[in-house]
């Protein structure tokens, strides 16, 4: 059975890789680009698409606020992109928000930035393959009852992809990435060259009529203004995955920090070109979505059953002249893609993040180390859990998910730029900068300012307008991360108290020891157990029987008489048949007569060769051990004996 596992682990994700092979595994620009910004590049597929829900509850009249509501979300974009670009460089180890805010803020600021990064890198997976999930079903409307099991089934594929290793994956991801840009791109230049040449497309759903929900019929000043608002903090939504350049420092090639303040770059002119190009598409087609297809008057199909098609596929509709098109289902299949593969902005993301989580001990040691292709496992393993889990506890509907989106992104966008305001308070009071240096300091300072300011904000915002919508959920998740983390912390720290050797006086010292051999009958197992409690020099040597069968036992007892076994035997009575229970009291008693002494307790076992065999043998021994560990001064050895 073991070798069965171990094939089948090779062929799903290779060979191991050498420690000494990282170097070979770092990213260049034109790869780290879709491996850490697939996730903003990707989300201009929806970002739109979420302002028109939201503004769409006030009906048609309200949809001209889309694009100045868009205008503010490139300004913030572009003030979050100089922002981190400042932070690659002041701190390259890759910690990104949560390590500015530990080092400036303190722990619990820290914790708090990891609390709502590790929630929102779930929502990431969760929300993005979902919504590329949504696009094919606006191909393929037949897929919609199985929409769940696709995209459990997408993020399956994106485990697997990562765990063969960051390189691997950044290979098969570049090729969609870059498609989805170029067939938007082209999607862009043809619609407004149509615009400009006075053949105006529009979209299937231009001549449905939106009428307000009830409450938004008449809505006065602050109605206007939180209906805006919304829209805005839904907009949003295209700043998502940012921080993921400044998390994977480590990974890009070297001049690390100049590479990734690159790629940054790279990133908001494709984010900012194709966010404005849809949304002006979607201006100038008079494209029309609805929360609740059923308030679109004019939609033909059941509008309980039947979903509605996506921004992008309206779109391409509209410009590439019906659904028949291939260039239609080139647009809708390289989205579907991305959104899915933008996933893979978390699988990078979180695996770094728990790692350094545990090597700061937040979280469990075992999601520090690499695997054996040089990828952090367990972290992944662990996102890909509550990813599914999030997927399954939502019916994989990108609508619902994105309510709780955007919150843990803005909360570490907010205290990771208050950290780099304090960075750079800190470095013009203890530093002796020149003249230049001192420019530069206080010109990128206003810059971190400015970027906490507004992604301040945006998470007011974002809290008001989304709390009862579903944002209550995320605040909670965080707070129950925030509480389970410092609670590893602090039991990590009463470990390292426990185990300090400042706590010994003599490093020399010996001390006394009792060897005591557990035996049922005098056999080769309990022969070689005995010989090895006598060869490790303990202090004194004891076997140990209990009496559950008069008969065994006096058989047991004659035959320790005819071997002349020169090592005492002592028989537990138990009348009620049972073993663990009087072997541990035993052991007990020893430990309170001889205080300071060592109990070594040898358990000789015999080891089965095949899995089946196992359930024909009790378990008396695992139980012994699992029973004594818990017993302070007790040292429990095992003995085992394999059977051929």
């Amino acid at each position: 059975m073991p070798w069965i596992t171990m094939v089948s682990k090779r062929i799903l994700i290779g060979l191991p890789v050498r420690r000494d092979k990282l170097g070979e595994t770092l990213l260049r620009k034109r790869i780290a680009l879709p491996v850490f910004a697939s996730d903003p590049l990707s989300s201009v597929a929806y970002a739109t698409e979420e302002m028109l829900l939201k503004l769409s509850v006030a009906g048609t009249a309200f949809l001209s606020l889309t694009p100045w509501l868009a205008a503010l979300v490139v300004l913030l974009l572009c003030t979050v992109v100089a922002s981190y670009r400042q932070v690659v460089h002041a701190y390259p180890s890759g910690g990104g928000d949560y390590e500015v805010a530990t080092r400036n803020l303190g722990d619990r600021a820290g914790t708090t930035v990891a609390s709502a990064l590790l929630v929102d890198y779930v929502l990431t997976v969760a929300v993005s393959t979902s919504a590329g999930v949504a696009n094919i079903v606006s191909a393929v409307p037949q897929l919609h009852a199985y929409r769940v099991e696709l995209t459990l089934g997408c993020v399956l594929l994106l485990m697997l992809l990562n765990l063969r290793g960051v390189r691997e994956s950044g290979r098969a991801f570049a090729v969609p990435t870059y498609a989805f840009v170029i067939g938007i791109l082209g999607l862009i230049v043809t619609g407004l060259v149509q615009v400009v040449t006075g053949h105006l497309p529009r979209a299937e759903s231009a001549d449905y009529v939106l009428h307000p929900e009830p409450g938004h019929a008449a809505l006065g000043t602050a109605g206007i203004l939180f209906l805006a608002l919304r829209g805005f903090s839904s907009g949003c939504t295209a700043l998502t995955g940012v921080e993921a350049i400044a998390n994977g420092v480590p990974a890009f090639r070297r001049p690390k920090s100049r590479n990734a303040a690159t790629t940054l770059l790279m990133m908001l002119a494709l984010s900012v070109t194709m966010f404005v190009g849809i949304t002006a598409l979607a201006c100038l087609s008079e494209v029309r979505v609805a929360e609740n297809t059923c308030d679109l008057e004019g939609f033909e199909g059941d509008c309980r059953s039947d979903p509605q098609r996506t921004v992008v596929a309206q779109l391409a509709m509209a410009v590439f002249g019906g659904s028949s098109s291939p260039f239609f289902y080139y647009i809708l299949a390289v989205t579907a893609l991305i959104l899915i593969l933008a996933a893979n902005t978390a699988f990078n993301g979180f695996p770094v993040l728990s790692s350094i989580l545990g090597r700061d001990r937040f979280l469990p040691k075992q999601l520090r180390h690499r695997g054996d292709r040089l990828v952090f496992s367990n972290g992944v393993l662990l996102l890909t859990l509550c990813a599914c889990l999030l997927i399954v506890a939502f019916d994989a509907d990108p609508n619902r998910l994105v309510q709780l989106y955007i919150i843990g992104v803005f909360i570490s966008f907010t205290l990771g730029q208050s950290g780099m305001v304090r960075h750079w308070n800190r470095a013009l009071r203890e530093t002796s900068p020149t003249d230049r240096e001192r420019r530069r300091m206080r010109r990128s300072r206003a810059i971190n300012l400015l970027g906490a300011v507004l992604t301040g904000t945006v998470l007011v915002i974002a809290t008001v307008s989304r709390f009862m919508s579903g944002a209550w959920v995320v605040f909670v998740a965080m707070a129950l991360i925030f509480l389970a983390m410092r609670g590893i912390h602090r039991h990590y720290r009463r470990v390292d108290e426990a185990l300090s050797r400042e706590a010994e006086t003599d490093h020399n010292a010996r001390i006394d020891s009792h060897a005591v051999v557990l035996v049922s009958q005098v056999h080769r197992p309990a022969l070689r157990a005995l010989r090895y409690a006598q060869a490790i020099r303990a202090g004194r040597v004891t076997a140990l029987s209990v009496d559950v069968d008069p008969d065994e036992t006096r058989r047991l007892c004659a035959d320790w008489a005819a071997l002349d076994i020169d090592v005492p035997l002592v028989v537990l009575d138990s009348p009620y048949r049972y073993i663990t229970q009087p072997v541990v009291d035993h052991v007990r008693q020893l430990v309170r007569e001889h205080p300071g002494t060592l109990v070594n307790v040898f358990i000789p076992e015999y080891l089965v060769a095949h899995w089946w065999e196992h359930l024909l043998h009790n378990q008396t021994a695992f139980r012994l051990k699992i029973s004594l560990l818990f017993v302070r001064g007790v040292a429990v050895t095992n003995v085992p004996w394999q059977l051929r």
